[in-house]
């Protein structure tokens, strides 16, 4: 897969990036907000503190669709803010509104990891309510290939593997000024 796809959208305003668990979207997000000096916001982070419990008991006690609801209405919250880097959940992207949502705040950037990868970063995890009954390199394969239409719907895809925080981060300000001077152009 190639590292860049460009749209020919130009008005950048929020930076919001969608991927699999574990292809670095906080990580990056943290620091893409620092260097722009925009307000990072993580949307698991909004949905648990709005619940007062954790994504896994979310999906325990009421169910990935409840979970689904909530991060639906939080995101559509997020409308009319701005110089903010969003990092979503790796599900958000499925349902079509979260997608016209995600276009409608900013740039929609996707960091993209392989599937072996993908075990390997999350090996030692147990916060991954998808995979805590079967981490195995089929099911995140399966998982991958299931929403890998709805990663496709963004502005430019980033591979992570075998790249620093800091480098994917200069990838994704390369590709703002380029996106930004083809806007004024």
């Amino acid at each position: 897969m190639a590292t860049w796809h460009i749209s020919a959208r130009s008005d950048m305003g929020n930076i919001i990036l969608t991927g699999f668990m574990g292809t670095g979207k906080s990580s990056v997000g943290k620091e893409l907000a620092l260097r722009l000096n925009y307000r990072y916001i993580d949307l698991d982070a909004l949905i648990v503190a709005e619940a007062g419990i954790s994504i896994n008991e979310i999906f325990t006690r009421d169910g990935e669709t409840a979970f689904r609801a909530i991060e639906a209405r939080l995101l559509s919250s997020l409308k009319g803010e701005e110089n903010m880097v969003l990092s979503t959940g790796g599900g958000a992207v499925i349902a079509g509104e979260n997608r016209r949502v995600l276009r409608e705040l900013g740039m929609v950037i996707n960091l993209v990891a392989p599937a072996e990868e993908i075990l390997l970063r999350l090996r030692h995890e147990h916060d991954r309510p998808l995979l805590n009954n079967d981490k195995s390199l089929e099911r995140i394969r399966a998982l991958i290939a299931h929403r890998e239409p709805f990663y496709a719907d963004a502005d430019v895809r980033i591979e992570t593997c075998g790249k620093t925080v800091a480098g994917i981060v200069d990838e994704i300000l390369i590709w703002l000024k380029r996106a930004g001077a083809r806007g004024q152009a």
